[in-house]
């Protein structure tokens, strides 16, 4: 039987068939390491990897990410270009997890338009300046393949919304995928321009890039890549209706490294893998791993910490212990919730007023004494959701407000505006309670920040009014459908969706002890300051650098047309069977024994007629005709049925049942094996397969004369997996003292007779 992660061997065969043009290389790797060129122009050797020379000097890491960690402004006067790093972007954080001698270099676009005639000098200034290397997409091809397909398609897709009819999301299209693929192409040129293959490591951030893996393999067959999603990963049946769904899982699959934030996101992957590409993962000591074409894809679990350093410095700022005064002003004699969200439509803003309504509602007497103090990020997209949700939000604050306002005072506050760092790092060191209660999301940072802010600094206590030895304390209600649910096992859980269940969190928040609040705060503290972005990117590249390390140790081929490529690796004992160096072998030998397996070589495997088409039967013939060769068919189908499908072939040698049955030509009589001639054991396993077969759908028996074999293929890719563990362990039981063996094969479980010594 021919492995399910091909389908035959033309592709095989065909070897490199991807054609991509090699990328003029602007920026030569002289730039960072003097007086040391890498020649990255030539077409590579043989196997795909650049003979580019190793950098020699000092370990580099290459992050790939839609933005560049840049501000940028154009001076009015002089019409220059100014640029400044972003500190908040997690990108130039991630260098406090590597080590000092670590070179970080940056790959994405910006967010304005640079002319074409000022682009050379820009991407000099950013390299220069900010190891920063632009991709310059097109305005249109940006515009396209951000806001259209990355916002339009798979942003909603991943947050579980379908476009069911055409007011509720846009509905698939294939020039916007075609855009997704270029940008995605233009930025796979970028890293091929400064990458040095041997030595450097590739990182790429998120849902944006998730087919760029296919272009750096196909160019360098042992790159060393990672891949991290920041967004979730939806379940199989809502992914499996993506029209370009096979194509952005082998994208992913070229990397070495995959990285989810939660189980939740890895496990919707793997499962869409098995389903949509028959691959099985297992566990290797700790590690989960996807065999894919003898390479092993490694799954990697941990959610994205803070930068504890960042957020105590805006902390410390003058700026910040006013702000504090002032909102403790404003909000005296009140307890402050707090919520920190984008305006969209999946952070649950509207549900979480709905909450606090009911709390209203239900406790009149806390009218006066808690407020809602909601920011407003600006939207990240654009469209009639997001303003729908925004009309939703303001009417629903305003007639929260007209409802249980009084004179001075209205139970929610919305910031919609530009908000500075350091303000929302008062409201956070404020706030008795932060509440996310977003319906889906991929991380969410904001508890963190949260829990970091009101742990505190000095000068910060001193704004507050409270000693440094003042306990701390925090409390946090947090939507179940976010990544950092998980590790803030101290907060209280809701279902966003459930609005009673939201509004008695809320009041169970105010009202807890400030004992237990400092008890959950001191153990969410310490989780966060020790799970920081420096520990997850040190945590990530040692598992990259991990998965890389058996690269140089197996032979690598390229197949797959288009976005389909890969590269197979096999042990370096392997030989490619050359068609002219076969060909020249059959000629000089004399006596040839010709071995043909019969599905997946005579015969298609996905064939729904196994009989061999007249062109087989007569290649077959050819060969058998010639006196110095002896062919054989082997399978393991019984012989009955070859008997009839090749019955046009009289010199042909056939093995059934995997040999039990053996006939040199049509003319000879069948020969049976030595094997175990009881088979008494069929009637004990018979019905138990039958039972098996009723309980599950899509599932079937094959009666061979020496085996009973139980088929899976074609039930649920789960449920029959279970089905067959469960099975396999059922039929070992019973036949422990009979001739027989029971074996588990790809999509099968078989019972054959045991070999006799």
């Amino acid at each position: 039987m021919a492995s399910r992660s091909y389908t035959n061997f033309s592709d095989l065969a065909s070897g490199d068939l991807l054609d991509i043009v090699p990328t003029p290389r602007a920026l030569p790797r002289v730039l960072k390491v003097p007086g040391i060129i890498s020649d990255l122009d030539g077409n590579g050797s043989p196997d795909g990897d650049s003979d580019a020379t190793s950098s020699g000097c000092r370990e580099r890491k290459i992050i790939v990410a839609n933005m560049l960690p840049l501000h940028a402004k154009r001076d009015m006067e002089t019409g220059k270009w100014s640029f400044s790093l972003d500190k908040d972007s997690i990108l130039p954080q991630l260098k406090d997890g590597f080590s000092s001698e670590t070179e970080m270099l940056y790959v994405g676009s910006l967010k304005v338009e640079i002319d074409v005639t000022e682009q050379e000098e820009v991407a000099q200034k950013l390299l220069g300046e900010f190891n920063c290397v632009p991709t310059f997409l097109p305005q249109e091809l940006q515009k396209r393949f951000y806001l259209g397909f990355c916002k339009q398609q798979l942003w909603p897709l991943f947050h579980y919304m379908l476009p069911m009819c055409p007011d509720h999301g846009e509905r698939f299209d294939r020039s916007l995928w075609q855009a997704y693929v270029s940008a995605n192409k233009i930025f796979a040129d970028k890293v091929m321009e400064i990458i040095s293959p041997d030595d450097d490591y590739v990182w790429v951030h998120d849902y944006h890039l998730m087919i760029l893996p296919t272009f750096l393999r196909k160019r360098f067959h042992r790159v060393k890549l990672g891949f991290f999603l920041h967004s979730p990963f939806p379940s199989s049946e809502i992914y499996r209706t993506l029209p370009v769904r096979d194509e952005i899982l082998r994208g992913l699959l070229n990397c070495d490294l995959i990285g989810f934030h939660t189980f939740d996101y890895a496990r919707h992957f793997l499962s869409c893998c098995g389903r949509m590409l028959g691959l099985d993962y297992e566990s290797k000591r700790g590690y989960i791993g996807l065999e894919y074409f003898g390479r092993t894809v490694y799954i990697k679990i941990l959610p994205v910490g803070v930068h504890m350093g960042r957020l105590e410095s805006v902390l410390n700022l003058p700026a910040t212990s006013t702000k504090v005064k002032e909102i403790q002003e404003q909000f005296k004699g009140m307890k402050v919730i707090l919520g920190v969200d984008d305006m969209d439509i999946f952070k649950g803003i509207s549900l979480k007023l709905l909450a606090l309504e009911q709390l209203l509602q239900q406790r009149l007497q806390l009218r006066g004494k808690i407020v809602l103090v909601q920011i407003v990020n600006p939207a990240r997209g654009s469209g009639k959701d997001v303003e729908e949700a925004k009309k939703e939000t303001y009417l629903t604050a305003k007639r929260i407000n007209e409802a249980y306002g009084a004179a001075g005072y209205e139970p929610v506050v919305l910031v919609d505006r530009p908000v500075p760092r350091y303000e929302k790092s008062a409201y956070y060191a404020v706030a008795e309670c932060c509440i996310v209660n977003a319906v889906r999301d991929g991380m969410n940072l904001v508890p963190y920040k949260y829990i970091v802010c009101r742990q505190g600094t000095p000068s910060m206590d001193e704004a507050l009014g409270i000693t440094k030895d003042a306990p701390r304390t925090s409390m946090l209600v947090v939507s179940e459908f976010i990544g950092c649910s998980p590790s803030l096992s101290g907060a209280i859980r809701v279902n966003p969706w459930d609005v009673d269940a939201v509004a008695d969190a809320l009041s169970s928040a105010i009202n807890m002890s400030s004992s237990e609040k400092q008890l959950r705060h001191e153990k969410h503290y310490k989780y966060v300051s020790t799970h920081d972005v420096a520990y997850w990117a040190r945590s990530f590249t040692q598992d990259l650098e991990r998965a890389c390390r058996d690269h140089y140790k197996k032979r690598c081929w390229a197949f797959g047309l288009g976005l389909g490529f890969r590269v197979l690796s096999l042990s370096p004992s392997f030989r490619r069977l050359l068609t002219d160096h076969a060909v020249s072998s059959y000629r000089k030998t004399k006596r040839r024994a010709i071995f043909l397996d019969y599905d997946g070589t005579v015969v298609p495997e996905t064939s729904i007629s196994k009989m061999p088409g007249p062109e087989v039967l007569s290649v077959l013939n050819a060969l058998c005709n010639d006196p110095m060769n002896t062919v054989f068919i082997i399978s393991g189908r019984g012989r009955k049925s070859l008997s009839e499908w090749l019955s046009s072939c009289k010199k042909l040698g056939i093995a059934a049942e995997h040999g039990y049955f053996i006939r040199w030509n049509s003319a000879a009589e069948w020969e049976t094996s030595s094997l175990s001639a009881d088979l008494d054991w069929k009637n004990t396993v018979e019905p138990i397969m039958n039972s098996y077969t009723e309980a599950t759908d899509g599932s079937s028996i094959e009666y061979k004369e020496s085996a009973l074999v139980w088929h899976h293929q074609d039930a649920d890719p789960d449920f029959g997996s279970c089905q067959a563990k469960e099975l396999l362990a059922h039929l070992e039981s019973v036949l422990a003292n009979e001739p027989a063996v029971v074996k588990r094969g790809q999509q099968i479980v078989e019972v054959k007779p045991q070999r006799r010594f």
